[in-house]
């Protein structure tokens, strides 16, 4: 169908020409609501979120390797744009000693290097600790 005549048929029913594949020979047009088509087509695609809150759990006797490998993940949560939430949880006589769990922390935050927000700074809620860190 020439264009001229799909574009009269269009305006008779109200609706726009849009064309579908225009590589093709010849191109490839169709006679349709484009704004539903967008419509239609925006809510296909999930909602992005902005952002994603993860999570590192520690252990107030952690070991300087196994420290050094979840504030790898830690950074890597933060450099992909994640808020990220610290927890260190006690067991039995550690509950005794939440300031164990500070010096963690303490070391935690210095790996960081400040290039992060500390969003909630360390609290002590039952058997656990946590902070929730974002990226600047």
């Amino acid at each position: 169908m020439p264009t001229r005549e799909a574009l009269i048929a269009a305006k008779e029913r109200d609706l726009d020409l849009v064309e579908v594949a225009p590589n093709a020979k010849p191109p490839v047009c169709k006679i349709m609501d484009f704004g539903k088509y967008k419509y239609q087509l925006s809510k296909k695609q999930p909602a992005k979120k902005a952002q994603e809150l993860k999570e590192v759990k520690l252990r107030p006797r952690i070991g300087n390797h196994d420290l050094e490998r979840k504030v790898k993940y830690l950074k890597q949560f933060l450099d992909e744009g994640h808020k990220t939430k610290v927890s260190m949880f006690f067991r039995g006589r550690e509950r005794g000693r939440p300031d164990l769990g500070l010096q963690v922390f303490d070391r935690v935050i210095e790996m960081l290097e400040g290039k992060y927000n500390i969003i909630n700074e360390p609290r002590y809620m039952g058997n656990s600790i946590t902070i929730v860190i974002s990226p600047k």
